[in-house]
């Protein structure tokens, strides 16, 4: 393969009509008859930024009886879900309202939007997404925006008697906006109203009822050209536009084009001319005072975010000075430049913070103009387990994960701990901590409806506020995945985790507390317990997973429920006589999922009238149609099988050929079925013997 062959693979991804088209170039004109074709193209910034969220697509769903929204956009589809959010729904539900409201200019534009919330919830990721997908928004065609450049002499200048023609032949030297601002600003003020009167007469936005507006100035820099330009040409405003060149813009926050990031760093060395500009030195010799535009540089952060978003990283620890120019920055969308008058800018201010920052606020009185001027937006951190599970699932899973076995539950006995630490104990009376953690993520537990669910959630508003963070389950799985262990035998087990939270709890660098980390040391028992609790029913079903015998048994308890309730007799197959219903064999069923003797008549029944609906429907009733008699039937199937395979045996040294070969059936079936390899499957087989061995100790 030579260099033409792999210049060929390169030029076969990519677009040269997608390039020229985003580096789109025209008159004024021009510009003008795209409007009128697309007004779209005239959005403000926070008209965008909803646009972009909603146009990514959402689903509708109910959650602790509520209605709830999923935005693809969240999911993260520009890097292939590398940034990915789950489980924060609600506040991303909040986040995309104020961006609605803000669209339709209802006053949330007015506001600085600040995201609250625990370290590692996800505050920065939001704000990264929130670029990201901005910037990809402005790479479609429903997304294009546009600024201008002057055309002028090599000095910028505006100077001469020469003929009009002749002079627009030498203005070759382009000179960018330096605020990407929206080419519609050099229309003037008493005919700009009209000009937008006419494209919202066309303008049918699909996500909002929002109108375009375009208000304010050009910054300093182009004010002084326009004025130049209209002084040399006696007020000819067409001619003035002859001298503009509209272009298509991309924002990036790489070229620092509509997208700013601004970090706080050491009070000595950092100044508020990094959020306004400053100065160019170089320039004062040429155009003689440091008050002209032309020796400045409009480059401070809230500068070059005009037309997009400005990031503020840990906003609450900037000095006072900085957050002074965020007061009119959001109220009155203006900046004041050094030497200049106040400057229009039109961009979302995004900041976020942690809560002990945020109390600093709040207690502090001097702070009131800003604290007026922000909507703050909760970010917790999960409280659903599947939730967690995914986190984990996308740095750590098998497509990622390959040279190391991770042993089934290994992610889930994590991620439970990690839940379990942010859950509020319960009031209700007979509901633990772990019963709540399952209701939360939509398991049914009798005696517990969806209204309990959202009492339990409405009882516990700051639930998700406190707790483990993810990153401290993310390091202790790495530490797992790369200590002796696991390079010796090449995997990992649930238990090598939990040994590994509980180490690190005891130089934990946020929790300083004792009685938390004893606390968290007891959730680290409750984890076990379960894992226990769900290796137990795995290694269950896989003894109890002879499908003809489940089928059989099925059969025949199916047989003596319909006798039972039509008050008829069952066809012994053995003798032929006719006989009772086996009331013995159905209560041994029942008893598996905690049916009462109270209830059985009712469940029978129901029982009877799911099997005669699935008929009306034309569907055939089976053995794992439902659920809760699938596993009732599994359960008993284990019961009458556990002693002919003698899994407690497996605890001592001697195992004879028959019991083996069925523990190896077993095994099989937990590779097949559970995800486990054999090292894996054989310690569970081996833990779960060892609970057997317990249990029947202690019996005797």
């Amino acid at each position: 393969m030579g260099f033409e062959d792999l210049a060929r693979v390169v030029e076969s991804r990519l677009d040269r009509r997608k390039f020229q088209d985003q580096h789109w170039s025209g008159t004024f004109w021009e510009y003008l008859d795209l409007c009128a074709q697309n007004p779209s193209v005239v959005r403000n910034a926070y008209q965008r930024v909803y646009d972009a969220i909603v146009s990514r697509g959402f689903e509708k769903y109910k959650l602790f009886k509520k209605d709830c929204i999923r935005y693809h956009f969240f999911s993260d589809p520009f890097d292939n879900g590398a940034d990915g959010i789950y489980g924060l729904d609600f506040a991303l539900m909040t986040l995309v309202d104020f961006f609605r409201s803000a669209a339709e200019g209802y006053g949330t534009d007015k506001r600085i939007l600040l995201l609250h919330g625990p370290v590692g919830s996800s505050k920065s990721t939001i704000a990264r997404l929130l670029k990201k997908g901005i910037e990809h928004y402005s790479r479609t065609p429903e997304g294009a925006l546009y600024s201008f450049s002057w055309l002028l002499d090599e000095h910028c200048e505006v100077r001469g008697a020469s003929a009009g023609a002749e002079r627009l032949a030498a203005m070759t030297h382009e000179f960018p906006c330096p605020m990407h601002e929206e080419p519609l600003v050099l229309v003037p003020r008493e005919a700009r109203e009209d000009l937008l009167v006419k494209l919202n007469e066309r303008f049918k936005p699909e996500h909002h009822h929002g109108k375009l507006r375009v208000t304010g100035d050009p910054d300093p820099f182009c004010r002084r050209i326009f004025e130049d330009l209209m002084r040399f040409y006696e007020g000819d405003w067409r001619k003035v536009m002859a001298h503009v060149k509209v272009r298509r813009i991309i924002l990036s926050e790489k070229d620092r084009v509509g997208i700013g990031t601004f970090q706080p760093k050491d009070e000595k060395n950092q100044d508020s001319t990094e959020l306004t500009g400053d100065i160019n030195y170089r320039k004062i010799a040429q155009y003689g005072s440091d008050s002209d535009p032309r020796a400045f540089n409009f480059d401070g952060e809230l500068n070059i975010a005009n037309r997009g978003i400005c990031e503020f990283i840990e906003v609450l620890k900037l000095d006072v000075a900085f957050l002074y120019d965020l007061l009119g920055a959001s109220q009155e969308h203006s900046i004041k430049p050094k030497k200049f008058a106040q400057t229009h800018i039109d961009e979302v201010i995004l900041g976020h913070t942690n809560e002990p920052e945020y109390k600093r606020l709040q207690s502090n009185e001097m702070m009131e103009a800003f604290r007026d001027r922000t909507i703050k937006i909760d970010v917790p951190y999960n409280i659903r387990l599947d939730d967690e599970i995914k986190i984990y699932q996308k740095d750590f899973g098998a497509e990622r994960i390959k040279n190391i076995h991770i042993a089934p539950h290994t992610l889930e006995v994590a991620a439970m701990w990690a839940v379990l630490t942010r859950l509020e104990e319960p009031k209700k009376a007979g509901l633990g901590l772990m019963q709540k953690l399952k209701l939360y993520n939509g398991r049914s537990i009798p005696g517990y409806t969806e209204d309990s669910v959202k009492e339990l959630k409405e009882e516990a508003p700051r639930e998700g506020m406190t707790g483990i963070s993810p990153r401290y389950i993310q390091d202790k799985i790495s530490n797992t995945l790369v200590s002796r262990q696991a390079v010796d035998e090449r995997a990992i087990n649930p238990f090598m985790i939990v040994n590994e939270l509980e180490s690190g709890l005891s130089h934990h660098s946020l929790i300083n507390d004792e009685e938390t980390k004893k606390r968290y040391r007891e959730l680290l028992a409750v984890v076990k317990e379960e894992y226990e609790d769900i290796i137990k029913g795995e290694v269950q079903r896989a003894i109890s997973a002879d499908e003809d015998a489940i089928r059989r048994l099925c059969a025949n308890y199916i047989e003596n429920v319909r006798a039972y309730t039509q008050k008829e007799r069952v066809k012994n197959r053995y003798t032929g006589r006719d006989d009772e219903p086996d009331e013995r064999l159905m209560r041994s069923i029942e008893e598996k999922i905690e049916i009462p003797e109270s209830r059985k008549d009712d469940f029978r029944q129901e029982i009877m009238n799911y099997i005669g609906a699935l008929a009306l429907d034309g569907k055939k009733f089976e053995y794992n149609t439902n659920a809760r008699l699938y596993r009732a039937l599994e359960l008993k199937l284990f019961e009458d099988q556990r002693d002919t395979i003698k899994l407690k045996n497996l605890v001592s040294s001697v195992v004879d050929d028959e019991t083996q070969a069925k523990i190896d059936v077993v095994k099989q079936r937990l590779i097949k079925n559970f995800g486990y390899n054999e090292t894996s499957a054989t310690d569970v087989l081996n833990y779960v013997a060892s609970i057997f061995a317990r249990g029947d100790k202690k019996s005797k």
